[in-house]
């Protein structure tokens, strides 16, 4: 299988959520799988549990990531995060790459979900790519008010190139 590279853009986000080898984190829609990939290298003891509602994500990431599902490090599950079961009771971290669910629709439940699920000082990291920047000003308002609203303290990042916003959710 040809190495694939990690996007730039997934590279910065997962460098902005300094991953600790101990952590225990859930990656919500893993796509590719080039988030796992990232975040699984920096891992020793830690895991991360990634889901995607896509058949075809998942089987993507576990192909990618092979190595760290056997290692125990990568766990992928085709399911939604609203009925999400969460093997690891408590998580350090959440991320997310490009996942319209908290910006486009009622995430109440979801969020609350996250919050409930993340220990003390733990944080969600949602990012978004910000090629359309009419878009940006709508994705950040109606985020930050779902985070906010399930309790999170809300703050957020931006690169320019590529262009990428990110709001993070401290519990």
């Amino acid at each position: 299988m040809p190495v694939q590279t990690i996007p730039p853009r997934i590279r910065w986000a997962v460098d902005l959520m300094d991953v600790q080898p101990d952590d225990q984190i859930l990656e919500i829609g893993c796509g590719p799988g080039a988030g796992a990939e990232a975040i699984c290298a920096r891992l020793e003891t830690g895991r991360l549990f990634a889901i995607d509602r896509s058949e075809s994500g998942v089987d993507r990431t576990k192909r990618r990531n092979a190595k760290h599902v056997e290692a125990g490090r990568l766990t992928v599950r085709q399911i939604d995060l609203a009925t999400l079961r969460v093997p690891v009771k408590k998580l350090n971290k959440v991320f997310a790459f490009n996942v319209n669910l908290f910006w486009v629709r009622q995430c109440a439940d979801e969020v609350a979900l996250l919050h409930e699920r993340l220990v003390p000082g733990g944080a969600a990291f949602l990012f978004y790519e910000a090629n359309r920047p009419d878009l940006v000003p709508n994705i950040v308002r109606k985020t930050s008010a779902a985070l906010t609203g399930g309790g999170f303290r809300v703050s957020v990042v931006e690169q320019k190139a590529p262009p990428v916003v990110g709001l993070i959710g401290r519990k």
